[in-house]
């Protein structure tokens, strides 16, 4: 404390305020000199005290030392190091992509002009760019628990911000909603009580928007087995989601005038197969309870 008692001394000593009126003030380049070595000063008594202590003061320095160092947080249990394969990956594609596509890539640089855009699940086994093979600058993609699309009545949510700024301002022309197999977000709304009181978490509160997918499932497939039901209800919650695009107004108008199609895509992943059909419009309506109906067409498997 002696030393960090000079050290603090040795800044101020020559300042306005400890010197008589009258006398000259300290130069500038002698106060900063002296700040400068403040720092240091202060750093080495801290540490040669803290390392003159007891044991388990000198455990506590440790833990304190490491705290303050950059930490290689990429690293799992198993010693691989995550972000130096990303960073490998990162420059395979700069090299063999990238570069090989330079002005496709350039021109996205300045703009993009997406025909699709697609909703699928957050799953980090669902990946439309991989399994799809889609293109930067092919498709818009949102991606939430479970795939879903809110009702324009449930209000704002980054779902409907990404469907309002793809429609409006990125004119797509395609909306393809993506559900899987082995859905959590599925099985959590198949699970939850129907009471409102007895959500407990947000994912419940998030997955409520399927409600009518439940309903109905539980109304034609009461005699499966729990798997069962959720299988139906990942593919009829795809419908509701197709559905409740058409509450929104813009969207609505747009699939009504045939410059926008929706459409509904499975991704089974044990089989990996995939099932894709389109909304037909004149065979569809969405009703004030919510129920409504949807027709499709153009159903295909692809295996």
């Amino acid at each position: 404390m002696a030393a960090l008692k000079t050290s603090v001394e040795s800044i101020f000593v020559g300042s306005p305020i400890n010197q008589p009126a009258g006398s000259k003030t300290m130069k500038l380049e002698k106060i900063r000199d002296a700040q400068q070595g403040f720092t240091p000063v202060l750093k080495r008594r801290s540490f040669s005290k803290l390392e003159t202590s007891s044991s388990s003061t000198a455990a506590a320095l440790t833990r304190d030392r490491t705290s303050y160092k950059v930490q290689d947080v990429a690293k799992s249990c198993g010693g691989l190091d995550y972000f130096e394969e990303m960073k490998q990956r990162f420059l395979s594609f700069k090299k063999n992509k990238y570069f090989e596509q330079l002005e496709h890539f350039q021109n996205l640089a300045k703009a993009q002009s997406p025909k699709f855009m697609v909703i699928a699940c957050a799953d980090s086994r669902v990946c439309p760019s991989y399994i799809l093979g889609l293109q930067p600058g092919e498709t818009f993609m949102i991606r939430n628990v479970a795939n879903l699309v809110p009702p324009l009545e449930n209000g704002p949510s980054e779902t409907n911000a990404a469907l309002e700024f793809a429609v409006n301002t990125l004119e797509v022309q395609n909306i393809l909603v993506i559900g899987h197999s082995d859905c959590g977000g599925i099985q959590a709304l198949m699970r939850m009580q129907d009471d409102v009181d007895s959500r407990q978490s947000l994912t419940e509160n998030w997955v409520v928007n399927a409600k009518v997918a439940k309903f109905r499932t539980k109304a034609y497939t009461a005699h499966l087995s729990f798997d069962q039901q959720c299988r139906h209800c990942e593919k009829e919650s795809i419908n509701r989601s197709i559905l409740n695009l058409l509450t929104y107004p813009w969207i609505e108008e747009r699939v009504r005038k045939e410059l926008l199609f929706i459409h509904g895509g499975y991704y089974d992943l044990l089989n990996c197969t995939f099932e894709k059909w389109t909304l037909d419009y004149k065979g569809s309506k969405v009703d004030e309870e919510e129920v409504g109906r949807h027709s499709i067409k153009d159903h295909s498997f692809w295996s």
